[in-house]
């Protein structure tokens, strides 16, 4: 047997430590590797889309949600499209369909306001205000469509909708589906001489035809509903998540800053064609913001996020003081939260070119 030296000894010791040394560092490499999810630093969030407004210039913004798609429409004057998009927030981007021009010279040739599109009884209609040009000719008018997609068949013309108790002048129709009824609401004057603008009611037979007398469920009478005229127009029709019902109206001259939005609240089980089951807000519930460029916000329509977990406005406004009913307005899109007591809280339109997250969803 060979003897150990004092130099071979030392000789084994080194070459035991290196090898020790080398199995540690690599049970380190080892653990550090599948440890190495808790020692990263914290990810970043994911960035927040934004949108400014505002969307497009227009007025009297209408928009549908139905089947993943947003259909868009608003006055034009003398044609309606059609904008399809999935997302709100990207609506200049999107290019519009026309889906209707009326034939020169007819009763429905000129002023084509306020277009509002429904899906009633497993068909599309448009109601639309036009007349032949002078004022007192504007009447309230519906279009037909049984394709699934509206942008992609002709539109068949059913002719005015109108009672015959109240066919002086209307505008800006629209429609409250409620307890498996239909009823259309718009704004009307009492007779041809009375420039007065007021919010009528009628129970539907079909969406093209009026079964039933009017009633009047607003008029112009307080001091914020006649800046510039006694006006009430543009009822829109919103419902909670219980399903009670409000009516969001327009006051006051859309040719002054102080066009505004008011707001009727239907009684929980109430009959919409009993007046007194409606309550008028004392109050404007949107009002304009100099401070954020909005003057004369108003005509507005409701809207859900993608993902149905937001409630937002669209409506159109002014950004500069004075500009009225002119081509310079433009429509805006916000989001809006609800109170305690199942009442709309709208806020206070926001600045225009202020960023904002875009509807969930997006």
């Amino acid at each position: 047997m060979k003897r150990i030296t004092r130099i071979d000894f030392f000789n084994i010791q080194r070459t035991t430590a290196g090898v020790i040394s080398k199995v540690l560092f690599a049970l380190i490499l080892v653990i550090s590797s599948c440890g190495s999810n808790a020692s990263d630093p914290t990810p970043e969030p994911p960035t927040v889309k934004r949108f400014v407004n505002p969307l497009v210039t227009g007025a009297d913004p209408w928009i549908i949600k139905k089947d993943g798609f947003y259909y868009y429409t608003h006055t034009l004057g003398n044609r309606i499209e059609l904008w399809k998009t999935t997302a709100v927030s990207q609506l200049k981007s999107v290019a519009g369909h026309q889906v209707f021009k009326p034939e020169a010279g007819k009763d429905n040739s000129e002023n084509l306001w306020a277009p509002e599109m429904f899906f009633l009884n497993n068909k599309w209609y448009i109601y639309y205000t036009a007349g032949k040009g002078p004022d007192q000719t504007q009447r309230t008018w519906v279009l037909e469509n049984e394709n699934a997609n509206p942008l992609n068949a002709s539109w068949v013309d059913k002719g005015r909708i109108f009672a015959s108790d109240a066919d002086f002048w209307s505008i800006d129709g629209t429609v409250l589906e409620y307890k498996e009824k239909l009823y259309f609401l718009w704004s009307g004057r009492p007779d041809i001489s009375v420039q007065n603008q007021n919010i009528y009611i009628a129970e539907m037979e079909n969406p093209w035809t009026l079964k039933t007398p009017t009633k009047m469920l607003t008029a112009p009478e307080l001091s914020w509903e006649v800046h510039g005229g006694p006006v009430n127009e543009g009822p829109e029709i919103l419902k909670n998540k219980d399903g009670q019902v409000f009516m969001v109206y327009s006051a006051s001259g859309c040719w002054t800053d102080d066009y505004q939005l008011g707001m009727l609240t239907l009684k929980v089980d109430g009959d919409p064609m009993e007046v007194s089951d409606w309550t008028k807000s004392t109050k404007p519930v949107f009002t304009k913001s100099p401070q954020n460029l909005a003057y004369g916000p108003g005509h507005n329509a409701f809207f859900k996020s993608v993902d149905d977990k937001e409630d937002w406005i669209i409506y159109h406004a002014n950004t500069n003081s004075g500009d009225g009913c002119s081509p310079k307005r433009n429509v805006r899109a916000q989001r809006f939260t609800w109170n305690n007591d199942g009442t709309p809280n709208f806020g206070t339109p926001v600045h225009v070119n202020s960023p904002q997250p875009v509807p969930s969803g997006e």
